[in-house]
């Protein structure tokens, strides 16, 4: 089966704008560096922030306006412009977040904020595919960037352990992918996500159509963190550099909903009935496992992982739950998290130094004793991570039970209470050190980047204003499947 697909004229790229705009700044941005000399790498970084506000505006103006490029491979919609805000603010969050730590430890090279810009555009060619080209096309150059990213303290075994597992098993996710889109097009003769799930109803290949939907789910899977696909989790975030852990945590999370979106509703939707509950299942594994394995950590950044593991477990949560309301709560999960995930890795970068990384528990004893109001910030982190009233949250973890119990999936319901309150045990801990342990040695010096601090302050107090005005989003969410 061909299709014959022709060029379109300028005005018909106009929904592609900002992902045009994006790549060709990060082109332009990856020759430029080559003439910047290291002393000034600060104007590549200035310019990657800058580039990113720029199509930040574009997409909140909806500056291009919606439609559909390349034969319906792309497609530019409500849904698709709420998630790359929400990719495109954590990408900006994470080169904000990200200078000082690296300019101190001499890591800063002008391909980090590079690979960021086109790990972005990856992101948002993910959450507006209308084929399985475009969704496998995003899917690697956010792979590619990633793996790139996380081997970028080349002197570090750790980073380069991690690098290494996460290109293994990243490979091994993208080809049961790939498996999965394969049986799906030799059972239905097409690539388009809206014509697969239009020549679903009168195919007689439904084991087929099964099996590749059983593999889809797995790559999804992966590409979350899901237990039992989680495994690259742990040691990523371990041996990666602090910013670019925060990155990994956040806006890939929103990408990888969007894939999962694209593939399951918008591709095999007349098969729900059956992905709706390997979903269930996958979000019980996570949920038992993450929250069991997070609670024997003493490493900060590997109980977020495995913290992760257990999110992942309420967002799928949500997808299980179904139609339009578990989308939107679910959406509303993956947007929270994101936010909070940011303010706690910006935490340990911002309590970091030179020689010393805030990423063991025990480096937080007696913090209150010697900076309340970084102590403040990291409680109201912690607290929303845990789910407590009135934080973010709180809500996004409501809104995705009260989903799972209109899809009828009630033990699930039941099942996340039951671990949500194992999981404030680990996150309440590094409150208590913070709060009622001694300090342990010689006072840090005070970080000198206020931009850092006020970002970080931001970040963290919105965790609570936006608990107390959360509606505004699940509205903005709801739109979005409308």
């Amino acid at each position: 089966m061909t299709t014959s697909l022709a060029m379109p004229s300028a005005s018909e790229l106009l929904p592609l704008l900002p992902e045009l705009v994006l790549i060709g700044g990060a082109f332009a941005l990856l020759i430029a560096d080559l003439f910047i000399e290291a002393r000034h790498k600060v104007w590549t970084h200035f310019l990657s922030v800058l580039l990113l506000v720029v199509v930040l505006a574009m997409l909140a103006t909806g500056t291009g306006g919606q439609g559909v490029v390349f034969n319906d491979m792309f497609v530019r919609d409500t849904a698709a412009d709420v998630m790359k805000i929400a990719i495109v603010l954590m990408s900006t969050l994470t080169l904000v977040y990200g200078w000082s730590y690296l300019r101190e430890r001499n890591l800063y090279q002008g391909e980090i904020p590079v690979l960021i810009l086109f790990a972005t555009a990856g992101m948002m060619m993910l959450v507006s595919a209308g084929s399985l080209v475009i969704v496998y096309l995003g899917l690697e150059l956010l792979a590619l960037s990633s793996y790139a990213l996380v081997a970028a303290d080349r002197d570090n075994g750790k980073a380069t352990e991690a690098a290494m597992k996460y290109i293994v098993l990243g490979s091994l996710a993208s080809g049961l992918l790939l498996y999965g889109m394969s049986l799906v097009y030799g059972a239905t003769g097409s690539l388009h996500l809206d014509a697969i799930n239009a020549a679903i109803a009168g195919s007689e290949q439904r084991t087929l159509l099964l099996t590749g939907t059983v593999f889809m789910v797995a790559g999804v899977a992966f590409k979350l963190g899901a237990a039992p696909f989680h495994m690259w989790l742990p040691d990523v975030y371990q041996g990666a550099t602090a910013p670019v852990a925060l990155f990994i945590s956040s806006a890939p999370k929103l990408a990888a909903f969007g894939m999962a979106y694209r593939l399951l509703e918008t591709g095999v939707g007349p098969l729900a009935d059956e992905w709706k509950w390997l979903l269930a299942g996958l979000s019980a594994v996570s949920l038992v496992v993450g929250n069991l394995m997070a609670i024997a950590q003493s490493n900060l950044k590997r109980m977020l992982a495995y913290s992760t593991v257990s999110h992942i477990g309420f967002l799928l949560m949500g997808l299980a739950g179904g139609d339009e309301r578990g989308y939107a709560a679910a959406l509303f999960y993956a947007i929270s998290y994101a936010l909070m995930s940011t303010a706690a890795f910006g935490a340990i970068i911002a309590l970091s130094r030179q020689g010393f990384e805030a990423e063991n528990i025990d480096d937080f004893k007696g913090l209150n004793a010697r900076n309340p109001w970084m102590a403040g910030l990291v409680l109201c982190t912690m607290v929303s991570l845990a789910g407590i009233p009135v934080f973010l949250g709180f809500w996004a973890k409501l809104l995705v039970l009260g989903a799972a119990v209109q899809g009828g999936m009630l033990w699930l319901a039941l099942l996340g209470v039951i671990c949500a309150v194992v999981g404030c045990f680990y996150y309440l801990r590094v409150v208590k050190v913070m709060y009622f342990d001694e300090p342990v040695g010689a006072p840090l010096p005070a970080h000198n980047d206020r931009v850092l601090g006020v970002v970080l302050g931001v970040n963290s107090l919105g965790l609570l204003a936006l608990g107390l005005a959360w509606n505004p989003i699940m509205v903005w969410c709801q739109r979005a499947f409308m």
